[in-house]
């Protein structure tokens, strides 16, 4: 099976090819609040753009995180003619796709673009598509090249529940989640109704995780029952717009140093 050449997932994640299992995961939660398609509306004409760089961070993410994936990878990436150095390969005639710019560490400007330059065989999609070829997904998992519908439902569902382990662990830092069931907290609900401009009454009759009440002039009221549910499968939930300020809000607040917002 051909898979092409692979995308430079060190540059997508901004981490040196040394980085340390933690590091990778810190700069994963960084790239997926910042490329996630949910920060912009449904309709927003940056939606495919984003979906596609977001699909590309869960590809970094689901390789570089795993030591013998990582292996793979990086041997991948010698037979192509990647320079640790540069990031670029010596077998490409574009080298660096013909951009001067460079990013600290020596990677290119837009490593997304890079991607979409990548030998992509019957990617079904270019460059802010939201394509659903993966080259990681493809390369690990032996599903073949066409992507049939099934594929991509599985590999969706990976991809989701790559995030929901970040992110709560994020909300979990920020005492929005309860440790151990990743339950929805009051201080969760707070947030959510101060985002949403209205006051959120929720109840806890001796139902841990029960939530009942009205969020004035908003949609979160339609939300009665978060028992049992952990924090992710409330959020998916929520609507989109809601979505999108508590996203931001996490970016703004826990990685404010490093997201660009």
């Amino acid at each position: 099976m051909s898979t092409g050449r692979p995308p430079n997932y060190y540059a997508i994640l901004e981490v040196s090819e040394t980085a340390s299992t933690t590091q990778i995961r810190d700069a994963y939660k960084r790239a997926a609040l910042k490329t996630h398609p949910d920060r912009v509306a449904a309709d927003s004409p940056e939606r495919s753009e984003r979906t596609r760089k977001f699909q590309l961070v869960n590809d970094a993410y689901y390789t570089l995180s795993d030591p013998s994936r990582r292996r793979e990878y990086d041997a991948q990436r010698k037979l192509y003619g990647y320079t640790p150095s540069s990031g670029s390969s010596t077998n490409n005639p574009r080298g660096g796709g013909g951009r001067s710019s460079e990013m600290p560490g020596g990677f290119a400007s837009d490593p997304f673009a890079e991607a979409d330059d990548t030998d992509i065989p019957n990617a079904g999609g270019g460059a802010g598509t939201g394509s659903a070829y993966s080259w990681a997904w493809n390369f690990f998992t032996g599903q073949n090249k066409n992507n049939n519908q099934d594929q991509q439902q599985q590999r969706t569902q990976a991809e989701n529940e790559q995030f929901a382990d970040v992110f709560e662990e994020m909300l979990r830092e920020e005492g929005m989640a309860e440790p151990g069931t990743n339950r929805p907290t009051g201080k969760f609900w707070s947030v959510m109704g101060g985002l949403s401009g209205g006051a959120l009454g929720f109840i806890v009759a001796n139902v841990p995780g029960l939530v009942a009440g009205v969020v004035a002039g908003n949609r979160l009221g339609a939300i009665r029952d978060a028992k049992g549910k952990s924090v992710y499968s409330v959020f998916q939930e929520l609507p989109q717009d809601d979505r999108a300020r508590l996203l931001s809000q996490m970016a703004a607040k826990v990685f404010s140093h490093a997201v660009g917002i």
